[in-house]
């Protein structure tokens, strides 16, 4: 009884912020209710048992990404009347796409398909553990070449980033290490006679 309350809470909470995010006029406030959702997502995770996920969730999606949006809007000059337009724009093809997917999930909810399936019961002798282990099991054994590239393209990517946004600007002063450690006395001092 406990578990469905809360199950209630999390899911009525994490639809209504995910709507704010999208009705929320003020973009700093729609990141967090960005956060707000994440969050109730997390504790339906946590409710299913997948605390692993849960925590997950909550340091990369929260930690990173809705805290990177945040410093993005923040520090961005974004013109909010040419975005409004554009949403005026294109509204009868949101409100299409939208009708679509409320129709699909109505008629997945009529038809009784959202019902989660009961576990299967672990075999006799075969030890639990916990969802952790078993995430660390299967990722660093199977699919460990799969992770081990994962985070090569995203090292090309975070380079590509950085070398695509450096810019060097005309008139700013840089160091040059190579010119400071080659200064000898020769040119690390200058004698000027002041009248």
């Amino acid at each position: 009884m406990l578990t469905a309350v809360f199950f209630y809470l999390f899911a009525t909470l994490a639809i209504v912020s995910a709507a704010m995010v999208i009705i929320a006029k003020n973009p700093v406030h729609a990141v967090l209710f960005l956060i707000l959702t994440f969050f109730n997502a997390a504790g339906l995770f946590i409710l299913l048992g997948a605390e692993f996920l849960a925590m997950l969730l909550v340091i990369v999606y929260v930690g990173a990404v809705a805290v990177l949006f945040l410093f993005v809007v923040m520090m961005l000059d974004v013109d909010f009347a040419e975005l409004k337009a554009g949403f005026i724009n294109n509204a009868p093809v949101g409100m299409l796409v939208g009708g679509v997917i409320l129709v699909q999930l109505v008629s997945l909810f009529l038809a009784g398909n959202l019902a989660v399936p009961a576990a299967a019961p672990a075999a006799a002798g075969v030890p639990e553990v916990s969802n952790t282990l078993a995430i660390g099991r299967v990722l660093y054994t199977k699919y460990v070449y799969f992770f081990q590239a994962s985070g090569l393209i995203l090292l090309v990517a975070m380079i590509g980033a950085i070398v695509l946004t450096l810019r060097h600007k005309a008139g700013v002063k840089r160091q040059s290490i190579s010119a400071q450690v080659a200064r000898g006395p020769a040119t690390g001092l200058a004698i000027v006679k002041v009248q």
